[in-house]
């Protein structure tokens, strides 16, 4: 009896997309640092606020608060023309979002400019956005697909080009530091694959307020020391400034 076979299936967009950013990863002495926060308050408080930010957007502004305090976590190892550390003024999220293109899931990433500058209200109308209106009305989505069709000896040098030769120019279009979480579905990676200095990852949050939060990040630039202490000011951060806003806006929306 003749066996069925399989079938060839060439690589969408967005799977060329990712296989790009995973060779790049690879080539990033990469490490993981893990914290358990006790965010019972801020649970709290969360679910006293409607509507309900989402928490990527409460890590997000806490991430970038705590870089705006901790240079290093802006900075970028650079291998050309010779290897130096490039240090961005600002900090820029780049948020994995998950949408649907053509008959697959797929990974898409969204800009957040400085969201410790921004509201989480603001945050996540964003995010929002990037969630359900159409992909090519976005424009890094539409970035994303384009260079994806571009033949494969060419997107390497365009990802060469935009991670090694400029500082600035890498900041601007892939971010300061990534975020990819699928906590909503109940699971969460242990380990992250970035071409950026830092990635976030959280868990599911516990009933107890308690949650893991992982910290992706290149040795060439950071230490554990440093990774280390970054989450403790996130915790910080979150217990704090995080907190008294998502109060705010519980009393705003109750009164």
């Amino acid at each position: 009896m003749a066996q069925p076979s399989g079938r060839w299936i060439p690589l969408s967009l967005p799977r060329r997309f990712i296989s790009d950013l995973v060779y790049f990863s690879k080539l990033a002495p990469l490490t993981t640092m893990q914290r358990t926060m006790r965010l019972a308050a801020v649970v709290e408080a969360r679910q006293r606020t409607p509507p309900r930010p989402g928490w990527c957007a409460l890590f997000v502004k806490a991430f970038s608060l705590v870089a705006a305090q901790r240079p290093p976590l802006r900075q970028a190892y650079m291998p050309w023309p010779w290897p130096h550390l490039y240090e961005h003024p600002i900090s820029i999220a780049s948020v994995a979002v998950e949408r649907r293109y053509g008959d697959e899931d797929a990974v898409f990433f969204t800009h957040v400019r400085n969201p410790h500058e921004q509201t989480l209200a603001a945050i996540e109308t964003h995010l929002d956005r990037c969630k359900t209106e159409p992909i090519e009305s976005i424009a890094l989505f539409r970035r994303i697909l384009q260079t994806s069709r571009l033949p494969w000896p060419l997107r390497r040098f365009v990802w060469r080009f935009g991670l090694y030769t400029s500082g600035r120019r890498r900041a601007r279009h892939l971010g300061t530091f990534g975020v990819s979480v699928t906590a909503g579905l109940g699971a969460s990676g242990l380990d992250l694959l970035t071409p950026l200095t830092t990635a976030l990852n959280y868990g599911v949050v516990s009933a107890d307020g308690s949650v893991g939060v992982r910290l992706t990040y290149d040795h060439r630039v950071l230490d554990g020391g440093t990774a280390a202490r970054a989450l403790a000011d996130m915790e910080e951060a979150l217990k704090g400034v995080i907190l008294v806003e998502l109060n705010g806006m519980a009393t705003d929306a109750a009164s």
